[in-house]
């Protein structure tokens, strides 16, 4: 049974939320305050977290950058009331994987977890087609295993992370857009944004780049997307 933290300062929706969950199967705990919720997540390690933007004290983003500090992997859904584009850039380079606007559709919102959930997705993933493994010059990517090596030494990516890159890797020098590389990685029934490659993007140019602000292998194409290019 999957564990799920339900962060929000409103009472009503918090329990709305678990309630509904609940009758999914799912095993829920509740966080009124950013704290609490930082304190239940080093304890109970859940597998998503339902994360309010707007809280007193410690915000959302402020949780979500914690979290982040030490977990790479658990999704983070946020929650909020405001609609302006700069507070979604912010939480999605934080590290949360996904943000639904209030008042919250339960309906919606039980999709986005299940497909944040999956461990298979259905979608039609070149990561999750294992086919030969990949190797360009010192990268080699291990479909059946899913590791990542460069120059022998291992590089640590997360789910998503490595599905992003091996679309990329089996077609190096291609330019892909951003909603092509969306429906590949995340799958068409999957109820997000393309925003969600710029943020995964910028994960992998840390892992895999000498400097991140000046890549040199994955390069972005002005306009269009993301492209490959990998030299010794």
């Amino acid at each position: 049974m999957k564990k799920l933290l339900i962060v929000d300062d409103e009472t009503d929706i918090a329990t709305s939320i678990q309630y509904v969950l609940t009758q999914e199967g799912f095993s829920t705990l509740l966080a009124h305050d950013g704290l609490k919720a930082i304190e239940l997540v080093e304890k109970e390690k859940p597998d998503l977290i339902i994360l309010d933007l707007m809280m007193p004290g410690i915000d959302g983003l402020e949780v979500c950058r914690r979290v982040r500090s030490t977990d790479r992997r658990t999704p983070i859904l946020m929650l909020t009331a405001r609609t302006s584009e700069i507070d979604t850039v912010v939480g999605l380079e934080l590290g949360a994987n996904d943000y639904i606007a209030k008042p919250v559709r339960l309906r919606e919102l039980v999709a986005r977890v299940k497909a944040h959930l999956r461990e298979n997705p259905t979608s039609v993933s070149t990561a999750s087609n294992p086919g030969r493994n990949i190797r360009l010059n010192n990268l080699a990517i291990d479909m059946d295993s899913r590791t990542v090596t460069v120059n022998n030494q291992p590089i640590d990516l997360t789910f998503k992370e490595f599905e992003l890159l091996a679309v990329l890797a089996r077609h190096p020098n291609r330019v892909f857009t951003r909603d092509q590389l969306f429906a590949q990685v995340w799958g068409s029934d999957f109820l997000g944004e393309s925003r969600t490659v710029d943020v995964h993007i910028r994960y992998l140019r840390e892992k895999l780049e000498e400097n991140p602000s000046q890549p040199k292998r994955i390069l972005t194409v002005r306009g269009v997307g993301y492209r490959l290019v990998w030299e010794s």
